[in-house]
């Protein structure tokens, strides 16, 4: 809900703006008023999205684990999943299907 509201109040802030640069009195110093007012528009839309974007910072946890583990990726690990292997009559195996994945092992310690 607050972001919705913090959106159309950038919104509005921005056709506030514009209008208000578009007026005859934002030309009497050659549009320079305009480029300072757009200039003020974009920093405060950019500090105003920053703010609604850092909730909970730093408090906020990025880990779904235990305090006490850390848990981190290993090495990459490559292996074959649903193969149907079986021996011919020369005794050789032979494998068929399955599909090769590669995974990284979640290590917690």
């Amino acid at each position: 809900m607050l972001k919705k509201l913090t959106h159309a109040l950038m919104a509005l802030a921005m056709v506030i703006g514009v209008a208000i640069a578009s007026a005859p009195q934002a030309e009497a110093r050659h549009g320079r008023g305009l480029g300072v007012g757009i200039a003020a528009g974009i920093i405060g839309l950019g500090i105003l999205g920053a703010a609604s974007n850092a909730r909970g910072y730093p408090y906020r946890s990025y880990s779904a684990y235990d305090d006490d583990e850390v848990c981190y990726r290993g090495r990459r690990e490559c292996h074959w999943t649903g193969r149907r292997c079986f021996e011919n009559r020369w005794g050789d195996t032979v494998c068929r299907g399955g599909r090769y994945i590669c995974e990284r092992p979640l290590i917690c310690e």
